[in-house]
C-alpha cells in the first residue's frame, strides 16, 4: 500500500505543465496591447484630463444635489398619465418588433436559410440596430407627426434589428437531431421549422423579449425629448427650465415604474423556465397592476368631474 502511494507521489511529481506557446503569449499581450493603445488614444478627444472638474465643480453639485432632494408631486397626476403612455408605447413597440423578428431572427439563421438570402437580411438588420431610437422617432415623427405613434414605430423598427439578432443566434445553437428526425418522416421545411426549431428556441426567445420590453420602457422614456409621445417632453421641459424639483419627481415616477416592470419581467422569466414555481407572484402582481390602471382611472374621473363643476361654478 505504501509502495503504490509513493508510485503515485512520484509519477504526480514527473507531471510538467505544458507552457503555452510563444505564439499564444504574443497574441495575448498583442490583446492588451492594442486595448491600452486604445484607451491612450481616446483619452484627449474624450476630454477625460477634465474629470477633476467634478471635484473643482463640487458646489455646482452640491445646489443641484439640494434642488433634486426635494421633488415636487403637485402635478404627480399628469406625470403619471405620461409614464402610463410611455409604458403603452413601449408594449406596442416590443409587440411589433417580436412579430417582424420571428421571420427575419429565421431567415438570419445559417442553419435554416441559404447565404444569399441570410447576408442581405443581416445586413438590414445591422442598419436598424444601428439607427439610434431618437434618430428614427425624428424620422417618424417628420412622417405621422407628433405623439405616440411615432414612438412605437421607432421602438419597433429599432428593436426588430436587435431581436432578430438574438433570435438567428439561439437557432443556430439548436440541437440539430430532432430537426433530422422530423425531416425524416418526410415532414417540409416549414415543419421542421414549427416543430423541430421553434420549440428548442421557445423559452430563450421569450427570456429576450421580456428583455428587450424593459429597454424599450427605459428608451420610451426620452423619445418625448423630440415629439414622440410619452413622459420625456415633461422632464425634457423641467430640465430645460432648471426646475430640478420637478425633474426629481418625474425621474422618481420612471424609476419607480421601471424597477417594477423588472420585477415582473425576472419572475414571468422564470415561469417561462422553471415551469409553475412561481405563477403565483406573476398573479399577484398582474392584480396589482390591474388595480393600479383602476386607480389612476379612477382618480382621472374624480379630477374631470371637479374640474366640470368648478367650470358651471
Amino acid at each position: 500500500m505504501k509502495t503504490s502511494t509513493t508510485a503515485q507521489t512520484m509519477n504526480l511529481n514527473q507531471v510538467t505543465v505544458p507552457k503555452p506557446e510563444l505564439t499564444q503569449e504574443l497574441y495575448k499581450w498583442g490583446i492588451w496591447g492594442v486595448f491600452l493603445v486604445s484607451l491612450l488614444w481616446s483619452f484627449f478627444p474624450a476630454k477625460m484630463n477634465r474629470v477633476p472638474e467634478l471635484w473643482t465643480g463640487a458646489e455646482n453639485m452640491r445646489e443641484l444635489a439640494k434642488d433634486f432632494s426635494k421633488p415636487d408631486f403637485r402635478y404627480w397626476h399628469q406625470y403619471s398619465e405620461l409614464m402610463l403612455e410611455t409604458v403603452q408605447m413601449a408594449i406596442w413597440g416590443s409587440f411589433l418588433s417580436v412579430v417582424a423578428a420571428v421571420p427575419f431572427g429565421l431567415l438570419s439563421a445559417d442553419n435554416i436559410a441559404p447565404k444569399w438570402v441570410t447576408f442581405p437580411v443581416r445586413r438590414l438588420m445591422d442598419a436598424s440596430r444601428a439607427i439610434n431610437e431618437l434618430v428614427f422617432a425624428l424620422i417618424f415623427v417628420s412622417a405621422v407627426g407628433l405623439g405616440p405613434l411615432a414612438g412605437v414605430l421607432a421602438l419597433a423598427v429599432h428593436t426588430t434589428g436587435t431581436l432578430a439578432k438574438l433570435f438567428s443566434e439561439a437557432v443556430e445553437a439548436i440541437d440539430p437531431r430532432p430537426v433530422e428526425g422530423i425531416r425524416a418522416t418526410g415532414a417540409s421545411h416549414m415543419q421542421e421549422i414549427v416543430f423541430g426549431v421553434i420549440p428548442q428556441v421557445l423559452p430563450l426567445w421569450i427570456s429576450y423579449s421580456l428583455y428587450r420590453f424593459e429597454a424599450n420602457v427605459r428608451s420610451a422614456t426620452v423619445l418625448g425629448i423630440v415629439g414622440a409621445g410619452g413622459i420625456g417632453m415633461s422632464l425634457s421641459e423641467a430640465l430645460r427650465s432648471f426646475d430640478f424639483s420637478a425633474s426629481a419627481a418625474i425621474l422618481l415616477i420612471i424609476i419607480v415604474t421601471v424597477s417594477m416592470l423588472d420585477i415582473f419581467s425576472q419572475y414571468l422569466r422564470k415561469v417561462v423556465i422553471d415551469g409553475e414555481e412561481h405563477k403565483k407572484l406573476v398573479l399577484y402582481f398582474l392584480g396589482m397592476v390591474v388595480i393600479f390602471v383602476l386607480t389612476e382611472m379612477a382618480v382621472a374621473k374624480v379630477i374631470d368631474i371637479n374640474a366640470i363643476l368648478r367650470g358651471e361654478a
